[in-house]
């Protein structure tokens, strides 16, 4: 009996460090804020490769909702980033701002670099 609660208790402890780690991980994708446009077809591919990639991410189209393009433009002036020249979609990965330039292969090449 003893040797069963000892293997309940290591059974348990185990269960509980991987729903952590699980709920780590989960809490650590979430703060990837994608701000687009649901007529941008950069914006839609990029949605497209990050649930490809299985990464969980928040997406606000800045048309419809203007509090987020406020709030992205916000978040753009304060990282320096100019908004004279704005390309979507403009990725919120843990404060770290940057955007699509231009060459979308190369933007999806640092989302794959920041996000591991």
């Amino acid at each position: 009996m003893k040797h069963l609660t000892t293997i309940l208790l290591l059974f348990l402890a185990s269960f509980a460090m991987n729903a952590q780690s699980l709920t780590k991980k989960t809490q650590k994708q979430e703060k990837i804020i994608v701000y687009g446009s649901d007529t941008c077809h950069y914006c839609i591919e990029t949605k497209a490769y990050l649930k490809e990639k299985n990464i969980h991410f928040i997406y606000y189209d800045i048309d419809l909702n203007k509090a987020k393009e406020t709030e992205m433009i916000t978040k753009l002036t304060n990282a320096s980033i100019s908004v004279a020249s704005l390309s979507l979609p403009v990725i919120d990965y843990k404060g770290d701002i940057f955007l699509n330039k231009g060459n979308f292969e190369e933007f999806l090449k640092v989302i794959q670099t920041k996000i591991k």
